[in-house]
């Protein structure tokens, strides 16, 4: 069953950059669950996906090297607000521990590609070489490059309440979404900021 935000949702993304929302979504830190418990659940949310071809298989230590590639993912969609207080316009600098992930699971996915600090790429994607979970992994990254190429990745973001990070498609005009929902996390962060500033003076 989807989980929250997931049905027709106005932060969906566009095309298959929507598969990538979705993965990220996969843990929800807000209420403290995961569908990558087991290697069935990893396994049913690729085929869903069509990342993982009916025949394969997911063993166990598939779901831990997925899950890092999922926060690693989260960290680069963080990166993605820029550094502007408003929330910028373009991409800060990737964090290291990420790349250091995600190249790591192109690599073992057989990709040609390589993600470097900025919001680049060095070659186009090419079919993943590898079996099972690892290729589906490089096809998932792939979807991120080709995002990369047609300008849609700036936009996909996770929202900046650090107790939500939930992923969201970033439609407005100028690029500065800071929230997945102004409604809920944006109010609460500003009543924050208020009860800090109040208690200061």
């Amino acid at each position: 069953m989807l989980s929250r935000m997931e049905q027709a949702s106005p932060a969906a993304a566009p095309g298959r950059l929507e598969l990538v929302r979705r993965f990220v979504n996969t843990r929800d830190i807000d209420r403290d669950t995961d569908a990558f418990e087991t290697a069935t659940d990893l396994q049913r949310w690729l085929q869903d996906g069509d990342l993982l071809p009916d025949g394969n298989r997911v063993h166990a230590g598939d779901v831990d090297r997925t899950v890092e590639v999922r926060e690693a993912l989260r960290a680069m969609l963080l990166a993605n607000h820029g550094t502007g207080s408003g929330g910028g316009r373009g991409s800060a600098p990737a964090p290291p521990e990420a790349l250091h992930v995600l190249n790591g699971a192109l690599r073992r996915a057989g990709q040609s590609v390589e993600f470097t600090a900025g919001p680049g790429w060095t070659t186009q994607p090419t079919e993943p070489t590898a079996d099972a979970a690892d290729a589906a992994l490089g096809r998932l990254l792939g979807v991120v490059v080709n995002a990369m190429a047609d300008g849609t990745w700036p936009r996909l973001k996770v929202c900046a309440n650090d107790t939500c990070r939930w992923a969201f498609y970033d439609r407005s005009r100028a690029r500065s979404a800071r929230w997945c929902q102004m409604g809920a996390c944006g109010n609460r962060a500003k009543q924050r900021a208020w009860r800090t500033r109040h208690a200061e003076s």
